[in-house]
């Protein structure tokens, strides 16, 4: 007799299911330990920011010379349990709410901006403050429906472009954040190692990591990001314990560029993040500066947010398989939403807007597809908040192979381009170029989006160009002139 088909079911299997179902795991190819392998492959690759930040932020003065935490003193320890925490929740909202293998955390560049040139003009409270507005705007434009709609007017090739200048993007990031290319004072702007030559400890431990992760990938070892990380950042901890190379300084040419690896000497530690959400002022920047400035502020905010997010959603979708026909993702208003909160969270708990962020591709080419991988490293940052010096055991030059290795797969989708087509591959080539050469995302599309309006002008083809096109172009003008603009009104 058959048996039925539900007579070995069980709690625990009825679970797998259920979780399978929710994020569609095997509907997408994938399975639960490629999804847990891809969080921890995320978390590790950008587990950075927990130290970062604070170091960023809550070494900031603003206008009356406070800085974050108790206002008189540096608290990096509460910062980074802060950004550890909104970090956390808000990749598990992206995980289980929009279901993709996309995390966020506090943003690079964004943190910056807000410390050395918004917040010394007001208070701390008011710059957090403007971030929290910033991201209710791009909330009621998700709501409304226009950011997706911007979404979907851009040209597919062009959204290409976005993800393969994304690629080479997090590839230079990966060289710099290891010191294997580096800025210098004269000559060409940058340079191998330390003057042309690859004579420190911590680069030897960075080539190591880079051969190792892409011996392994090329053999398509499971988990290869992942071991490569893992087995890069013990070498280092070994490294230094031979060697003592120390920190990296204008002294100390040859030191690791940011976390000394070191087994810790406790693992244990926790600050209150929710302290630090008593402490934003939506409106108080209109007081302290002109309106026009406090909404220049903002509208520099903006832009680089929505379109930093939409680069990067692009080219990690397109690399994990999610991308659509009509070059949108599933969910795709649940992504954007998520992300939108990312700056009302990362004002209202002084930990800067947080982003969507490219580090998410490490996850994908772990294998990572669905929006559980989202929820293991949304997971990991809420436990870092109580293990805070375990988090800074991994050092920039044992995660920065993962981001390399991830920008070759990312550049892959270059194939897809038609270079044969200038009205394409013109605005295709300045947005791949721009990313990296000019260290943003926002600047690369900014100029895609330009010259691609700007070339079917001239070829009398205006009437194929969207019209949320000419649009997004126009605040990209306004958004490269925004310096001039400040100049001629004198803000």
């Amino acid at each position: 007799m058959a048996k039925h088909p539900n007579c070995h079911s069980s709690p625990v299997n009825d679970t797998r299911h259920a979780i399978d179902r929710f994020f569609a795991i095997s509907a997408r190819g994938s399975t639960v330990s490629r999804e847990v392998r891809g969080g921890l492959a995320t978390f590790f690759t950008m587990a950075y920011i927990v130290v970062l930040n604070p170091i960023i932020i809550a070494n900031g003065k603003d206008i009356q010379g406070e800085v974050i935490g108790d206002g008189t003193t540096p608290n990096v320890a509460l910062v980074a349990a802060g950004t550890a925490f909104v970090a956390g929740v808000l990749t598990i909202l992206m995980g289980v709410v929009a279901r993709v293998p996309f995390a966020l955390a506090a943003g690079l560049g964004l943190n910056a901006f807000v410390t050395f040139n918004i917040a010394p003009l007001m208070t701390w409270e008011e710059a957090m403050g403007l971030i929290f507005l910033e991201g209710v705007v791009i909330g009621i434009l998700v709501l409304t429906g226009l950011r997706v709609a911007v979404f979907k007017a851009i040209p597919n090739q062009l959204k290409t472009a976005i993800s393969v200048g994304i690629g080479l993007f997090i590839a230079l990031i990966g060289f710099v954040d290891a010191g294997f290319v580096r800025r210098v004072p004269a000559g060409p702007p940058l340079e191998m190692g330390i003057a042309g030559s690859l004579t420190s400890w911590p680069i030897f431990v960075f080539v190591v990591g880079l051969l190792l992760t892409a011996a392994l990938v090329a053999r398509k070892v499971k988990g290869a990001i992942l071991i490569g990380i893992v087995v890069t950042t013990v070498l280092a901890i070994i490294v230094e314990a031979l060697t003592s190379s120390g920190q990296f300084s204008a002294e100390n040419p040859g030191g690791f560029q940011l976390t000394v690896p070191a087994w810790p000497t406790e693992v244990f530690g926790f600050h209150n993040p929710l302290v630090l959400f008593t402490e934003f002022d939506p409106f108080g920047a209109f007081s302290s500066v002109s309106v026009l400035l406090a909404l220049l502020f903002v509208f520099t905010l903006l832009i680089t947010d929505f379109f930093d997010t939409m680069g990067t959603i692009v080219g990690v979708g397109r690399q994990a398989d999610l991308v659509q026909e009509d070059g949108t993702l599933p969910r795709t208003k649940e992504i954007l939403l998520i992300d939108s909160l990312g700056a009302v969270a990362g004002g209202a708990g002084s930990v800067s807007s947080n982003t969507t962020y490219i580090e998410s591709a490490a996850g994908v080419g772990e294998g990572a597809r669905t929006g559980l991988a989202s929820v293991v490293t949304g997971l990991l940052f809420l436990v870092a908040i109580f293990f805070t010096p375990l988090v800074s055991v991994v050092p920039y030059e044992a995660a920065a192979p993962a981001l390399v290795i991830v920008g070759f797969l990312m550049m892959t989708a270059i194939r897809d381009i038609d270079w044969t087509d200038y009205e394409i591959a013109i605005p295709a080539f300045l947005t791949i170029a721009l990313m990296p050469f000019t260290y943003s995302i926002s600047n690369g599309i900014g100029a895609g989006f330009i010259s691609y309006v700007l070339i079917k002008v001239v070829r009398g083809k205006a009437k194929e160009i969207h019209p949320l096109m000419w649009g997004v172009a126009l605040l990209f003008v306004v958004y490269f002139a925004l310096g001039p603009i400040r100049v001629l009104f004198g803000l």
